[in-house]
């Protein structure tokens, strides 16, 4: 069953100008996407800073407008135009957010942080609630003596487990995970990610890293999507992409992964993202690509499937004899 399932997605955010404050443009930052989540799936969601991924995360649990495209929670077809029609699945979709210090109220304890989301949802009686969130903090390694503490007596990898004890508490299906690790030290972001394991398998989530980092995309998704400038460009099950990438821009991001390993060194991408504000026409990758051909700068090509991928390119990589060509 697909928990989550949006097709042809656009979240663009316009641009005013003029003495009068016309609209004169608008940021593409997520630009007719189809994406989804299955149930108990790990999906990663990777790319460059700046090609729309926690726009997109944001998008698909409410917390941004949609433009325009269509949005289906556990089967059922969301009004994106009211904000009212998300409401019966807040608490079924969570989102934990890449900085735990600004998404947690400073001025609030850690108890009012739990325990506001359980009351508005009625997830427990008044008399236990209490009780309920030193459960919650136990469940993320954290002593129930902190309940009456407020954020910044916290590190940053405790405000992390605070701010995952809450999404949890309201006992999700999904929780969208955007960049939940970037901010922390190396050994406390493999305890974070343990943690969310763990939760999964306990709760049945389904997870959405929104990640920059692909060696834990290797290691913990079942399916990768790859997005640059506000387009899928390729989505394929994590070994197939990792050992086979079909489009140029993630045969790019894979040659860009550091090694230990002196006799290989990493690859760069050379030029410069276009801006959102004005897309090229044609393949949103046409700058930067090495195999350009005078079709790429026509349209910008449907995704199509490839082997075992699915990719928007004209030219996919091919595998022959080992080595990869162009079609």
């Amino acid at each position: 069953m697909k928990m989550i399932e949006a097709k042809d997605l656009r979240t663009w955010f316009p641009i005013s100008g003029g003495v009068f404050g016309r609209i004169v443009g608008h940021v593409r930052a997520v630009d007719g996407v189809d994406v989804s989540v299955s149930e108990q799936e790990i999906v990663s969601i990777v790319g460059e800073s700046g090609c729309g991924k926690s726009t997109l995360g944001q998008s698909l649990v409410g917390l941004l407008p949609i433009t325009s495209g269509s949005v289906e929670l556990q089967g059922r077809t969301l009004d994106i135009s009211m904000a009212k029609s998300w409401r019966p699945f807040r608490k079924d979709f969570q989102i934990i957010f890449q900085d735990p210090f600004t998404s947690l109220n400073p001025r609030h304890t850690i108890f009012r942080i739990l325990s506001e989301p359980l009351r508005i949802h009625h997830i427990c009686k008044a008399n236990v609630i209490r009780d309920y969130c030193a459960q919650l903090l136990h469940k993320v390694g954290l002593s129930p003596d902190y309940l009456d503490r407020f954020p910044h007596e916290f590190s940053g990898g405790q405000r992390q487990r605070i701010a995952i004890a809450r999404s949890i508490g309201l006992r999700p299906r999904v929780i969208i995970c955007d960049e939940v690790v970037s901010a922390l030290d190396v050994s406390v972001q493999a305890q974070i990610i343990n943690l969310l394991l763990d939760l999964k398998k306990e709760m049945g989530l389904s997870l959405a890293f929104i990640t920059h980092d692909l060696s834990l995309v290797k290691a913990i998704s079942d399916r990768v999507y790859v997005m640059y400038l506000g387009k899928i460009v390729e989505e394929a099950g994590t070994k197939d992409l990792f050992s086979r990438p079909r489009h140029p821009y993630t045969e790019a991001l894979l040659q860009s992964i550091p090694t230990l390993d002196r006799a290989i060194r990493p690859k760069t991408l050379g030029g410069d993202v276009p801006s959102p504000v004005n897309v090229p026409i044609g393949c949103v990758f046409q700058g930067r690509c090495p195999y350009i051909q005078a079709t790429c700068r026509t349209v910008h090509p449907e995704i199509r499937e490839v082997g075992a991928s699915k990719v928007a390119c004209y030219f996919p990589l091919t595998y022959k004899t080992g080595k990869n060509k162009t079609s």
